[in-house]
């Protein structure tokens, strides 16, 4: 009875060309780039504890040009933005 018996899958052994076994993992395991110098990427637990892992690390970055500079940048666009929607920014400012 052929139609009750399922068929099995079949295996291959495959092993890339230019794969070198030096004990670093496997080939087909996924790992992004900055797994390994960020905390952020593989941290356990909610939102809240991400945002503060997130926030520490900011602090220890020792470049602190470049973060000041992407901030910089964030509020040109936001401001942009407010500009192009035609934004009230005389709510900000008092007389």
């Amino acid at each position: 009875m052929g139609i009750f018996k399922t068929r099995k899958n079949k295996k291959y052994s495959y092993t890339p060309r230019f794969y070198d076994d030096n004990g670093e993992g496997s080939p087909f395991q996924i790992k992004r780039k900055f797994d390994d110098y960020r905390k952020t990427a593989t941290s356990p637990g909610g939102l809240k504890t991400k945002f503060k892992t997130a926030i520490e690390e900011l602090k220890e970055n020792p470049d602190r040009d470049a973060n000041r500079r992407i901030l910089i940048i964030v509020a040109i666009l936001v401001l942009l933005f407010l500009f192009i929607i035609d934004f009230d920014l005389s709510i900000f400012f008092s007389r």
